[in-house]
């Protein structure tokens, strides 16, 4: 298992985002990651306007996976609306 950091950029609708957080931890649940941290960073402006949006929510996570997941990960964050940008780093 490695350390990696997510970024993820949700709509800032109510709604929508606690789905988009829902699914988040059900996505490293379902592959057996271990959810290290979870870090609100807030509303924010968005430097362009990504998919019609110039404000995003910021989470950041911290986590354990093996590396083949994170392919996985970007296939199903790909297809969710509620999530405007997100991107994994390896510590």
């Amino acid at each position: 298992m490695r350390n990696y950091e997510a970024v993820l950029i949700f709509k800032p609708d109510g709604e929508l985002l606690a789905q988009g957080r829902e699914f988040v931890k059900g996505l490293f649940a379902d592959n057996e990651c271990k959810l290290i941290n979870e870090e609100e960073m807030g509303e924010k402006d968005l430097a362009y306007e990504i998919k019609k949006n110039s404000k995003g929510f910021y989470v950041l996570y911290k986590f354990e996976s093996e590396p083949e997941n994170i392919q996985a990960f970007d296939k199903a964050l790909k297809l969710r609306g509620e999530i405007l940008k997100y991107l994994f780093i390896r510590k």
